[in-house]
């Protein structure tokens, strides 16, 4: 009974959403191939097919928005100007928050091996900002006669950080959106947040930006949604977290759901057979 039950579900599922393309994003460009969230990680995500570029923005201290996953330099990828290590015990101090975006880019983030990803290519790499970026894959794009992509752009921040490793959420939000719409993405942006706030403030001043909602907690749809105060266009769950039922919810509620971060084949499998919409992953390769 619980088979046929389910495969009800998949069969709804799959006729409801039949008409939306499946779409493959590349978790930080393609972390498990090329430093994160790096120039060359994007273009690398673009050869590979993906149809997004999934990427982290946090603000400098002279308000340039750089695409950077930690509001400080992680000890996981972070050397200094000097060519030693960032290590541990120090990274949090090296706030990106209390640094001018030229002091930012003097580190390098693409030659010490990461200890999650055994494939990654090492070079040298730096932060880039969010504009430099998208100019620099918008004309590769251009030159490989690729389709232009999408951007998913994760706003990090959270209210026991406002003001300390990042602006408050309306400021946050319009230095952000001052970039993606001088960039003239259009539909091919939406922003991704775990904290709602930045979401909220979009959903009211920006209505035309599609919003992605990221949770990484046991709760249900609508109890997420609850502390959301709105219906975004996707829903983005930690992938494990993800059932049949938490696809036929979001459904439900015309959201697409696009599942984090989901990086072997057999899992992809798994979620794209319960009817998500698209994978973020840091092997875009497994597509």
């Amino acid at each position: 009974m619980k088979k046929i039950l389910l495969a009800g579900l998949l069969l709804t599922s799959s006729m409801l959403w039949a008409q939306t393309p499946f779409d493959r994003q590349g978790h930080r460009g393609c972390r498990g191939l090329l430093p994160e969230n790096t120039v060359a990680a994007m273009k690398k995500a673009m050869d590979l097919g993906v149809q997004t570029l999934e990427l982290d923005v946090v603000i400098s201290k002279d308000k340039q928005v750089v695409v950077s996953h930690d509001n400080y330099m992680a000890a996981t990828i972070s050397q200094k100007p000097d060519g030693t290590p960032v290590t541990s015990a120090e990274e949090k101090s090296i706030n990106l928050y209390q640094l001018p975006y030229t002091e930012i880019r003097k580190f390098d983030v693409g030659m010490k091996p990461h200890p999650q990803f055994k494939e990654q290519q090492k070079f040298a790499a730096y932060k880039p900002l969010l504009a430099e970026l998208i100019d620099s894959v918008e004309a590769y794009a251009g030159s490989k006669k690729l389709p232009l992509p999408k951007y998913n752009v994760e706003i990090k921040s959270a209210p026991e950080t406002d003001g300390v490793y990042h602006p408050a959420p309306a400021e946050f939000v319009d230095l952000v959106m001052a970039i993606c719409q001088s960039k003239k993405l259009g539909q091919r942006l939406n922003i991704q947040s775990f904290d709602a706030r930045p979401l909220q403030l979009i959903h009211q001043k920006y209505p035309a930006v599609r919003l992605a909602y990221l949770t990484a907690n046991p709760k249900s749809v609508a109890e997420n949604l609850a502390t959301l105060g709105f219906t975004p266009q996707i829903y983005s769950p930690y992938y494990k977290t993800v059932t049949a039922e938490t696809v036929k919810a979001c459904h439900q509620q015309n959201m697409q759901i696009i599942p984090w971060t989901v990086n072997t084949k057999a899992e992809i499998d798994q979620l794209m057979q319960l009817g998500v919409n698209g994978i973020i992953t840091d092997y875009p390769n497994l597509f």
